[in-house]
């Protein structure tokens, strides 16, 4: 345990070396967050002043409601896997010893994007499944959902850099995926377990950093609005700034993982080692 720990502590010391050898790579997410809010922006808002939703669900027409839910999922997963597949590309060029840029990226997640709409209509249906078994299957169906996510998520781990590298469609990219998984490390992530592990004691100090200050402002006699708004302004930032790291070293670390799978290799930024151990077979 303290082992895998110590070796997740590793991958986020070595990714936060990309990142400063490419402080351009932050770009991706925060790409990826605008893109989002717009789709949801651009979905919901018309939907709630024309009061769309009334029509779209009554009279039976739940399953209209569903068809704008798939677009939805489609639209926003296609802006999500852009924008990943542009960071894995460009940390993928960084891994292999050159320089890349934020154009760089973008121009490889633009030549391969027939593909990450496949693969965004692909995640799509699977989230319509899911919420389907989690909504209409009661306990049983959630953790069948819940379970089925799980493996979802471990077969399609190494999909994006996949895409970003080589040429194929979506369905082969998730193959591709779940041979290069079990072929190297197995079933079970420790790595990823160990970076969130990582990632909730970040948030964590965070709050506990914050907390005393909202409490104090909070509790004071007359409470000082200005200093509450500052303090949340500056609390937001913070999150933010948290957010848009913890997603670009996951980029990172992923198109180390599937260098090391593909090459037997993760450049001189990782120890081959380390990621190796990183993904321990059950």
């Amino acid at each position: 345990m303290f082992q895998r720990i110590s070796n997740s502590w590793e991958l986020v010391k070595e990714s936060m070396r990309v990142l400063q050898a490419d402080k351009e790579l932050l770009i991706f997410p925060v790409i990826s967050s605008i893109g989002v809010l717009i789709v949801s922006l651009t979905f919901l808002l018309p939907m709630i002043f024309a009061g769309a939703f009334d029509a779209i669900f009554a009279h039976g027409g739940e399953v209209m409601g569903l068809i704008v839910l798939f677009a939805f999922y489609i639209v926003q997963y296609t802006v999500i896997f852009f924008a990943n597949t542009a960071l894995v590309g460009a940390a993928m060029i960084r891994l292999r010893g050159g320089d890349p840029t934020v154009n760089d990226g973008i121009k490889i997640a633009s030549e391969h994007f027939g593909a990450i709409l496949g693969y965004a209509l692909v995640s799509a249906t699977v989230g319509m499944i899911l919420r389907f078994l989690s909504q209409r299957g009661g306990g049983i169906g959630r953790i069948i959902s819940g379970l089925f996510g799980l493996a979802w998520n471990v077969a399609t781990f190494l999909v994006v850099p996949v895409l970003a590298i080589e040429d194929v469609g979506p369905i082969e990219a998730i193959k591709r995926s779940t041979t290069l998984l079990k072929r190297t490390w197995g079933e079970q992530i420790a790595g990823n377990i160990g970076l969130g592990a990582l990632s909730g004691l970040a948030f964590l100090a965070i709050l506990l950093i914050f907390a005393p200050a909202f409490v104090l402002i909070l509790t004071a006699q007359t409470i000082n609005f200005w200093l509450l708004g500052t303090t949340l302004v500056l609390f937001f930032i913070v999150l933010t700034a948290f957010g848009l790291i913890k997603s670009t070293i996951e980029g990172i670390y992923s198109a180390a993982v599937y260098q090391y799978a593909v090459e037997g290799q993760a450049s001189g930024f990782f120890d081959p080692d380390l990621v190796r151990n990183a993904f321990r077979q059950r």
